[in-house]
């Protein structure tokens, strides 16, 4: 009973020093390594920050986009040579339109018209033919179909109306009426009923 006691503590004691033993050589081990995304990147130098902080004060955004050969932009105090004057003197003539009297420029227009808008342009017109309107957008598909079976283009478009949506088959845009009014007889002829339908840009 007595070795079994003494065999176990003796166990024991070297079980301990063997584990502290591998612990001391792991420590060891650790410490002679290095510390993982600590000492990957190299200590810059005085001289380094200075390059790089010159290449910053003189670095363009836009050089990328002049080419291979950029032109650097002048000194501000530095005389432009070659360089075209930026408005043209006062003595240099005015094209035949913008020639007015007394050498004033002038566009053209009376401005007491533009002002009454009487000389304002008239609205922007385009033209589509409209094939039919229907409550189903089956039945406009199947209207487009049978357009498109015959040789024409029609879109779909959807609008509210009276709180229902319609959907309407119409060809175009056409920038003039006549071209319209020709689409439309043509509709008519192949036995499509279809209507002028005119709208401001």
């Amino acid at each position: 009973m007595k070795k079994q006691r003494g065999g176990f503590i003796l166990g024991l004691i070297v079980g301990l020093l063997i584990g502290l033993a591998l612990a001391l050589g792991v420590a060891l081990y650790v410490t002679k390594v290095p510390v993982p995304f600590v000492n990957k990147v190299p200590q810059r130098t005085a001289e380094q920050d200075a390059a790089e902080a010159e290449r910053n004060r003189n670095w363009d955004p836009n050089t990328p986009l002049q080419g291979k050969t950029p032109t650097k932009p002048a000194a501000p105090n530095a005389p432009a040579t070659g360089a075209a004057p930026a408005t043209p003197p006062a003595s240099s003539p005015l094209p035949p339109g913008l020639r007015g009297q007394e050498g004033k420029a002038t566009s053209g227009r009376d401005p007491a018209a533009i002002l009454s808008g009487q000389d304002a342009p008239g609205p922007a017109v385009i033209y589509f033919v409209q094939a039919g309107a229907f409550a189903k957008l089956d039945d406009a598909e199947q209207q487009r179909a049978k357009l498109a079976m015959q040789g024409y283009t029609a879109k779909i478009s959807e609008r509210e109306q009276a709180g229902r949506t319609v959907y309407r088959v119409r060809l175009g845009p056409y920038d003039n009426q006549s071209e319209a009014e020709s689409q439309k007889e043509r509709l008519a002829a192949a036995g499509v009923d279809a209507t002028l339908v005119r709208v401001q840009k």
